[in-house]
């Protein structure tokens, strides 16, 4: 689209004075290399400098003779072209990094002779590299600790394999294929994830242990922080203190804090992976809602969305009296799984922006490792 009055495209007057409709492309690159912006002043030419050079410039002839003042788009078009010039460079090295290039992650041993990559490794050779592609496997004596000094570390435990599937600035995608891990992570939120035969964990600023047995079905405790557990949509959040079982063929499980009574863990366990008819779930969903406490209302918040629409009445007066729905959240939207009205009940909880879930969630990667 142009100006008439001024017959350039009209989002030229941004690379004028910032006035005008900026441009989308203009202002991606600003906001990809602003970090080598500098406040310093601009240096200051004499004015004898300058008229030399003009003076030289004219000797030289016609020819050679440049103009003492430039049409203005010439310097506004080429500074454009440099930013364009760095900010493709920039993107051009991320994303021609070699998938199997040298990670950053060593493997530390502490105990029997585990493997890294097909190499046995003991006391006499207490740290190797691990690079993409290859995998960590211990026996049943054996202990190995993986770490990346700005990710975090993960200790394997024994009778444990996992594969280092993708590492680069932003992202760091391991498997636990089986076995058991205890991830502790200081990278920020969204950027380390753990993928397992039943469902992705993606840490928000945690600790937590995840183990999985050969069927795929597993159990992940968070310590510190909280953890999203995903698989086809499914999601479960997991703050401290709280666990989730996973199933190799229903994907997460419902959330419970673990000190939550035997007969409520053994309900949600059934209401989740084992009892399928409506007969056989009134007695799990009755026995759910009378061993509620308030605590558990992080428990029943995710049973809205995994109810039938028969039973979610159920489950949304009894959260609703442990924790009442905030302002703007109607039990008609609730029911109808609004999904805004839904994020602003969990906010209620305590456990964690859910926003930030929101965030992290659309840059999963796709599973790599087969659900048996």
């Amino acid at each position: 689209m142009f100006d008439e009055q001024n017959k350039r495209p009209a989002n030229d007057d941004y690379l004028w004075d910032g006035s005008g409709n900026p441009d989308p492309e203009i202002q991606r690159l600003e906001n990809l290399l602003g970090r080598f912006r500098s406040d310093a002043p601009a240096p200051e030419f004499r004015r004898e400098v300058a008229s030399d050079r003009s003076m030289i410039a004219a000797r030289r002839g016609p020819i050679l003779a440049m103009p003492q003042v430039l049409p203005r788009w010439i310097p506004l078009a080429a500074a454009a072209a440099l930013i364009i010039a760095i900010g493709a460079g920039f993107l051009l090295l991320r994303t021609k990094r070699s998938p199997n290039s040298k990670s950053n992650w060593e493997v530390a041993w502490q105990s029997g002779t585990p493997q890294v990559g097909g190499q046995e490794i003991s006391g006499a050779m207490r740290e190797l590299s691990l690079d993409v592609g290859e995998d960590v496997v211990t026996g049943a004596g054996s202990q190995v600790t993986i770490q990346d000094a700005a990710t975090g570390q993960i200790e394997v435990e024994p009778r444990s394999r996992v594969r280092l599937l993708e590492s680069r600035t932003g992202r760091k995608h391991v498997a636990l294929e089986v076995g058991t891990i205890r991830a502790t992570i200081w990278a920020p939120p969204g950027e380390f994830v753990v993928e397992t035969p039943s469902a992705v964990a993606v840490d928000l600023g945690c600790a937590y242990t995840l183990e999985t047995d050969e069927s795929g079905s597993g159990l992940l405790h968070t310590t510190l922080g909280w953890v999203g557990f995903e698989r086809n949509g499914r999601e479960s959040f997991i703050p401290a203190g709280a666990a989730c079982p996973m199933h190799a063929h229903a994907g997460p499980g419902t959330p419970y804090y673990e000190d939550a009574s035997t007969a409520f863990r053994a309900a949600l366990y059934q209401l989740d992976f084992e009892a399928t008819t409506q007969e056989a779930r009134a007695a799990p969903l009755a026995t759910v809602i009378a061993e509620s406490r308030n605590r558990d209302a992080l428990s029943l918040w995710h049973l809205l969305s995994r109810v039938s629409d028969a039973e979610r009445p159920k489950i949304y007066e009894r959260l609703a009296a442990l924790l009442p729905p905030p302002a703007g959240v109607s039990r008609e939207s609730v029911l109808r799984l609004d999904r805004r009205s839904l994020d602003l009940w969990w906010n209620e909880l305590g456990a964690g922006d859910i926003d930030i879930w929101r965030h992290w969630e659309h840059s999963w990667p796709e599973p790599r490792i087969d659900n048996k």
